[in-house]
């Protein structure tokens, strides 16, 4: 993805290093169970990495080629690099089964923020997994000690350098309409949109992309919530 044009902020983070996975506890919700990544995973997950519908909306853009593959893609969360992200194998509280992941990336990330993503398998789509997933993963977020520090950040999320409330952020491709819809179902507000080529494997053109934000809620914004820049079209709806 294309470098955005960032400004240098003081906000907070949580604590570095994070929690290893073996020392986190699994985030229940009514119907969920979100638990650490482990190795364990891999049928799991490579199965979901399998489904076309899903992977389209990933940075990869298909489908995983085996094992293998879904392995690498899984050692960036796993130890020792637990110790940057928070990422989760999400799995239904009735049955055990795993219907996806999802997490919390490094703040190095393409707006500066700790960046959220996540996937589902195609199965149990349109059914509130994702924003019952979602609300539980970002109030546990906000309980984790944390620390001042300093930070670049896409210039367009902060009314400017100096001090700025705590944020996370999310990255979706403007035909992803479900994802879009979940965010905003968190308080993510959503405050630009560019256009870049698509380095998805196997497609070619350019890529239009919407940037998200939310505020930590124990800290102030000048920008109201839900507020959206004035330049950002609504985008016509389209099936997930």
């Amino acid at each position: 993805m294309s470098e955005q044009h960032k400004v240098k902020v003081k906000t907070f983070l949580p604590t570095r290093p994070l929690p290893p996975n073996s020392e986190r506890k699994p985030i229940l919700t009514e119907r969920l169970i979100i638990r650490p990544l482990s190795e364990d995973d891999v049928d799991d997950i490579h199965a979901i990495h399998r489904q076309p519908e899903v992977m389209i909306y990933t940075m990869r853009g298909r489908i995983d080629d085996n094992k293998e593959v879904t392995r690498a893609s899984m050692a960036r969360f796993l130890p020792p690099n637990d110790l940057h992200t928070y990422s989760n194998v999400i799995c239904l509280a009735s049955t055990g089964e795993t219907i996806g992941r999802g997490g919390i990336t490094r703040p190095d990330q393409l707006l500066g923020w700790p960046e959220v993503g996540y996937i589902f398998k195609k199965e149990v789509w349109g059914q509130g997994y994702a924003t019952e997933f979602l609300k539980a993963l970002v109030s546990f977020w906000w309980t984790l000690p944390r620390s001042e520090t300093e930070l670049g950040v896409d210039a367009q999320s902060v009314d400017g350098p100096g001090e700025a409330p705590e944020m996370l952020s999310a990255i979706v491709d403007k035909e992803n309409i479900g994802s879009q819809r979940v965010l905003e179902k968190v308080g993510f507000r959503k405050f630009k949109r560019w256009t870049e080529p698509d380095n998805r494997e196997g497609f070619s053109g350019d890529i239009n992309l919407v940037g998200f934000v939310l505020s930590s809620p124990g800290q102030k914004s000048d920008r109201a919530v839900g507020s959206v820049d004035p330049a950002l079209v609504p985008a016509d709806q389209a099936p997930v």
